[in-house]
């Protein structure tokens, strides 16, 4: 029977303990801290260092004893102790008991005082035989079991592991360093991943679909296609490549073209903004840790280096008279912007710290609204079909840290979700996941993988209009404040391009592709009619490419396939005879002959309709 969501959580989380019963198994001197459940899979975290300081809570950063070549023995273990593992016990015990037991890991000990603090019930879990479950009245009994495995936990098992846990549905796939509690301050661990499904046919498609993914990674084909690249230099900037540029400028065009005919202005604004501008926003209180900032120094002034449009926005709103005919009001900006990311969060063009948006602000009187996010769910499904992907939408709700009162929260959250519900958009909840002076409507993407991303995002604000000041001429004279939807399409670009390279391996559709054509002339005899059509192509706006090296036809056209450009005019004596071009097409195995007119027809056509 197939599981749900919930007993497949229960069900890896109950594998992490029993990675962490194989690895005491093999490595005695190990000291487990962690093992939660996570998506596909599970993880825990171990301390493999062979000696600690003096103060047994902090530990000697070495380096890790195991490699991902020590995981088949490791996953070997854990199925041979499965068919022993009975039940799982709870055990109750007082936190002078758990640091008995725990004395010798600093990381359970530290946990431990934490719930001690928070005056939590300190439980442990037994799992392995059912005869064999310690005597809970007697804590020295506990640190001497015969069988079995004891772990510091609040709980949320199987019942029956040996029954609910399918030996050939998991597997161990590698190993991470990670800070203990994500603090580049604390020591080092090794992070053990492991995947866990319903079945083995679940966990091969799974296997497979990441091998897939493998070969996509936007990373390995950056470097192939010749798109970006990072340097040490300046770690999480990439710098984009002539061909990179070409597919980023045509993302930001396409975007330009489109929104100039909704009525958008552009606007550009200032890198560096003294603090001041942050403190009026409330992003000096809320966000100003995670941003770059510099000082003049003898000028005593600090400046935070823009890490996002808003604040710059509202000053362009405030530098004139507004009225209500003004509205909605729809400045639209890709400035660069940077974020001081941490550097274990880096990932490729997934996560920067530099980085341009296809941002707006939309400046709207309150009966606005729901038109204009009507507006925008149009321009949403515009933008995602073109690409092939698939949507939907999350309404995330307020943060622990808001700006501004909680009814204003309410009337803002309960505002979208009667929009979303008006324009029969179904949506997903996302508990306390707003920006810190609004609720928002996230577009989550799947792409062509299945897997799910949020990247755009529609968020509504009463908070920052108020904090500056902003106000409009109303019909009857009066001053009234408008309100702000902060709202990007494609989201980050850079991350955006990360997985539309995925997405399409690299494959771009003609209106996209860095290079569009290649001309391949078989040999000198042909160059001259070859250097003809290739400059014909370029006057005409067809990005193309001609290859005369002097290498063989079929070396010419294996490049060509590798570099993944959509097609190939193939000239040989028969086409400079016949002025017809043979046309082969990186995605069908049919090639055509076509004169260079209507050659030129064809791609045009294919670029204009961004087929």
């Amino acid at each position: 029977m197939k599981k749900s969501t919930e007993q497949l959580g229960l069900m890896r989380h109950s594998l992490a303990h029993l990675l962490a019963a194989a690895v005491l198994e093999l490595y005695p001197n190990a000291k487990p801290s962690i093992g939660p459940s996570i998506e596909n899979g599970f993880y825990y975290d171990f301390d493999f260092s062979a000696s600690r300081s003096a103060d047994s809570r902090r530990l000697k950063r070495e380096s890790t004893q195991i490699s991902d070549k020590d995981l088949p023995r490791i996953e070997k273990k854990m199925k041979e102790l499965l068919p022993s593992w009975e039940l799982f016990e709870r055990i109750e015990v007082t936190p002078d008991e758990a640091r008995q037991m725990f004395s010798g890991n600093p990381y359970k000990v530290e946990l431990i005082d934490e719930l001690e603090k928070n005056g939590e019930q300190i439980s442990l879990y037994y799992s392995g035989p059912r005869n064999s479950i310690p005597d809970a009245n007697e804590a020295t009994k506990l640190t001497k079991l015969q069988a079995g495995f004891l772990d510091l936990c609040r709980g949320g098992h199987v019942e029956h592991p040996s029954k609910d846990i399918d030996s050939d549905a998991f597997t161990l796939t590698h190993i991470a360093g990670a800070y203990w509690r994500g603090d580049e301050k604390n020591p080092m661990l090794t992070r053990i991943y492991g995947l866990a499904f319903n079945t083995k046919k679940e966990l091969e498609e799974h296997l497979a679909m990441q091998e897939e993914a493998k070969k996509r990674d936007h990373r390995k084909l950056g470097k192939e296609l010749g798109l970006f690249m990072f340097h040490e230099t300046s770690p999480g900037m990439p710098y984009w490549l002539p061909k990179g540029v070409v597919l980023y400028n045509e993302l930001v065009n396409f975007w330009r073209e489109d929104h100039r005919a909704r009525g958008y202005q552009e606007i550009v604004s200032p890198l560096l903004n003294k603090k001041e501008l942050y403190i009026t926003s409330g992003h000096y209180d809320h966000y100003w840790s995670e941003m770059f900032v510099a000082e003049t120094g003898d000028e005593d002034e600090e400046y935070g280096v823009k890490a996002m449009n808003c604040p710059n926005a509202h000053v362009v709103f405030a530098s004139q008279p507004r009225s209500y005919k003004d509205l909605p009001l729809r400045l639209s900006d890709t400035d660069t912007l940077h974020r001081h990311e941490r550097s274990g969060t880096l990932s490729g063009l997934l996560r920067v710290r530099s980085f341009r948006q296809d941002d707006a602000h939309i400046y709207v009187a309150e009966d606005q609204i729901e038109a204009e996010y009507q507006r925008v769910f149009e321009i949403v499904e515009r933008f995602y079909s073109l690409f092939g992907m698939s949507y939907s939408y999350r309404l995330s709700t307020r943060p622990e840290d808001i700006m501004g009162n909680p009814e204003t929260w309410t009337t803002a959250e309960n505002t979208l979700k009667k929009i979303l519900d008006e324009n029969n958009k179904p949506f997903t909840a996302g508990d306390k996941e707003g920006a810190f002076y609004g609720p928002k409507v996230d577009i989550m993407m799947k792409d062509v993988l299945g897997r799910e991303w949020q990247m755009g995002t529609i968020q509504l604000d009463f908070q920052q209009p108020r904090r500056f000041n902003l106000e409009y001429t109303d019909k009857d004279g009066t001053k009234k404040m408008p309100i702000v939807i902060h709202r990007v399409i494609y989201g980050s670009l850079e991350r955006f391009i990360g997985i539309l390279i995925e997405h399409y391996a690299g494959a771009f559709p003609l209106w996209l592709s860095p290079i569009q054509i290649k001309v391949l002339p078989i040999g000198e005899g042909q160059y001259e009619y070859a250097q003809h059509v290739h400059q014909t192509l370029k006057e005409h706006g067809i990005r193309a490419e001609l290859d005369d090296s002097n290498e063989t036809l079929g070396k010419k056209i294996r490049n060509w396939k590798l570099e993944k450009v959509p097609y190939a005019l193939v000239i040989g004596d028969k086409e400079v005879e016949s002025q017809k071009l043979k046309v082969e097409s990186r995605d069908s195995e049919k090639s055509e002959s076509l004169a260079l007119e209507k050659l030129l027809e064809k791609l045009q056509k294919e670029i204009a309709n961004k087929a």
